[in-house]
C-alpha cells in the first residue's frame, strides 16, 4: 500500500498545475504522450523538437500543437537549444529529443552520436545557465548498459557500453549525465530515466516492432518480422512515463539524492521474445493472418536484455501496474478505435485516466 500511495501522490495535479515544464522531443511518440499527460495535469508545456519524424504521427493526431508552447528547432544546434531554454524559462525539463533507432544509427552513425551525445551536452549547458530550471530528467535506454547477453538482470551501477551508434551514444550520454552532476553541485538536479523497449497507441516510428505490425495489419497483410526470438523488456509508454514524473517532482520537492540513474522496466515475466509480441497483437486484433520471419542478413541488435527494476521499487515506491498482455491490448485498442475514426486525444486521455485509476 506504501508504494501506491507514493504513486497516487506524485503523479498528482498537486504539484504540477501552473509549473512549467519544457519536453525536448515532444513531438516524438514517448515526448507526446508525456506532454499530453503533463497539459491534463495541469502544467504549461513547452516543447522543443524537429517536425514529427512520421506521417501519421502522434504529435498531429492528438493535435498537441494546440496544448503545448511550440518551437521546432534542432539540439544540435547549441544556440537554438539556449533560446529555448531562456526563453520559456522552465522550472523543470524532461530531455527526450534523440535518434532513437538502432539500425538506423548503422546507416547514420554521425547524426546519431550528434544527436544523442552532443544534444544532450547542450541541452545541460543551456539548464545550467538558466536560473529557473530546478531539474532535469533525461531519458536514456536501456541499451545503455554493456551487454553480456546474460540471463541476470542490469543495474544502475553496471557499466556504460553499447555494441551498435545507437546504444554506445546512449551510453555516452550517461557518461555526460554524470558528468554534469558531479562537476556542478549547485545547479539543476539532474536524473537520468532508463526504460525498456516502449510500446503504446500512435507510435509510427519506422524499423520498430509495433508500429510494423499495426501498419502491415491495417493494410490486410501479414507481418515481416526480424529477429522473433530476440527478448526484450516490453512495458507500456505510461508506466514509464509514471516513473518519470515521481522522479520529478521528488526532484521539484528539493530531494536531491533522486538526482541519479534509474530503470524503469517491467515485472520480469513480461520480458518475452518478439514472437511472443506479434502473436498476442495478432490474437488481440482478431487478425489470422499470420506472420512471416525475414531472412535477410540483419545488423547486430542485443538478443537477451532485462533491466532490474529493484531500485525504483525499494526507494520510490514505483512499480508496474499493467501487464504486458493488458498493454498489448491498449495498443491494439487506440489504433483500432482511431481507425475507426474516434479522436485520438479522446482516446489518449481515457487510457490516462484508466492507468492513474489504477493507483
Amino acid at each position: 500500500m506504501e508504494g501506491e500511495r507514493a504513486l497516487e501522490v506524485l503523479v498528482s495535479e498537486f504539484g504540477w498545475a501552473g509549473r512549467r515544464v519544457l519536453v525536448t522531443g515532444h513531438t516524438g511518440f514517448k515526448g507526446g504522450w508525456l506532454s499530453l499527460w503533463l497539459h491534463q495535469l495541469g502544467a504549461i508545456v513547452g516543447g522543443l523538437s524537429l517536425p514529427p519524424p512520421t506521417d501519421p504521427n502522434f504529435f498531429e493526431q492528438t493535435r498537441l500543437r494546440d496544448l503545448v508552447d511550440h518551437v521546432e528547432g534542432d539540439i544540435r544546434d547549441q544556440r537554438c537549444v539556449e533560446r529555448a531554454v531562456r526563453d520559456f524559462q522552465p522550472q523543470v525539463v524532461f530531455h527526450l529529443a534523440a535518434q532513437p533507432l538502432v539500425r538506423y544509427s548503422y546507416d547514420n552513425p554521425v547524426e546519431t552520436y550528434a544527436t544523442n551525445v552532443m544534444g544532450t551536452v547542450h541541452v545541460l549547458e543551456a539548464c545550467r545557465h538558466q536560473p529557473s530550471v530546478e531539474a532535469v530528467i533525461c531519458v536514456t535506454t536501456d541499451k545503455c548498459y554493456e551487454n553480456r547477453e546474460w540471463v541476470w538482470p542490469y543495474r544502475e551501477n553496471e557499466p556504460m557500453g553499447g555494441y551498435d551508434p545507437y546504444s554506445s551514444s546512449k551510453g555516452a550520454a550517461e557518461l555526460v549525465i554524470s558528468a554534469y552532476r558531479r562537476s556542478y553541485p549547485t545547479g539543476p538536479a539532474i536524473a537520468s530515466v532508463r526504460a525498456g523497449n516502449v510500446i503504446g497507441g500512435g507510435d509510427w516510428a519506422l524499423d520498430r516492432l509495433i508500429p510494423d505490425i499495426v501498419r502491415s495489419l491495417l493494410k490486410g497483410e501479414a507481418p515481416l518480422i526480424r529477429n522473433p526470438r530476440s527478448i526484450r523488456p516490453w512495458q507500456h509508454v505510461l508506466e514509464a512515463l509514471g516513473g518519470y514524473l515521481m522522479i520529478a517532482e521528488r526532484l521539484l520537492s528539493g530531494s536531491r539524492e533522486i538526482a541519479t540513474a534509474w530503470n524503469f522496466g517491467p515485472a520480469d515475466e513480461d520480458t518475452q521474445p518478439v514472437a511472443w509480441i506479434v502473436d498476442e497483437m495478432l490474437a488481440n486484433w482478431d487478425s489470422n493472418l499470420g506472420w512471416r520471419s525475414s531472412e535477410d542478413p540483419q545488423p547486430h541488435e542485443a538478443v537477451l536484455l532485462r533491466l532490474d527494476i529493484s531500485k525504483a521499487r525499494a526507494e520510490l515506491g514505483w512499480q508496474p501496474r499493467l501487464r504486458l498482455k493488458e498493454a498489448l491490448t491498449k495498443v491494439v485498442a487506440w489504433h483500432t478505435e482511431v481507425d475507426a475514426g474516434r479522436d485520438a486525444r479522446d482516446v489518449s486521455l481515457e487510457q490516462i485516466a484508466d492507468y492513474r485509476s489504477r493507483v
